[in-house]
């Protein structure tokens, strides 16, 4: 397999909010719009917004999912100050802040939020400012 991601997709329960959420409120371009489906353009990767139940389907999956799923996405940006009014945004959009911005174990700076949907994004700052 060539090491490689690109796309990924998330599981939304009210697609039409969702979309308002990454585009109106985190400012994300909206690259195709289906009648079941969205997708974001992230640079070299999209992010595909697909409600819940048709996910799960496809996936031949249950549905029902509910708690941590044991993923995050990460978005990492060049400071501190970066750090703090991407979270800013987030929630001034409609996001929650799960995690304060702060000095992380790792040696950089994080904070967390969660879509309306609950995904969880983490926005970092590492030690050396790199965004890769």
């Amino acid at each position: 397999m060539e090491p490689r991601i690109t796309v990924v997709t998330l599981g939304v329960r009210d697609l039409d909010a969702s979309i308002r959420f990454y585009r109106d409120g985190l400012g994300l371009p909206l690259r195709d719009r289906y009648p079941d489906a969205a997708f974001f353009r992230l640079g070299g990767v999209t992010l595909g917004l697909y409600p819940r139940p048709l996910l799960a389907k496809d996936a031949n999956v249950p549905a029902d999912g509910s708690g941590f799923a044991g993923i995050t996405l990460a978005h990492n940006v060049r400071s501190r100050a970066e750090v703090d009014q991407t979270l800013e945004e987030a929630a001034a959009g409609g996001g929650k802040i799960v995690q304060p911005p702060r000095v992380a174990d790792w040696g950089g700076y994080s904070g967390y939020f969660a879509d309306p949907d609950g995904h969880l994004r983490e926005i970092a700052c590492t030690p050396d400012g790199s965004v890769e």
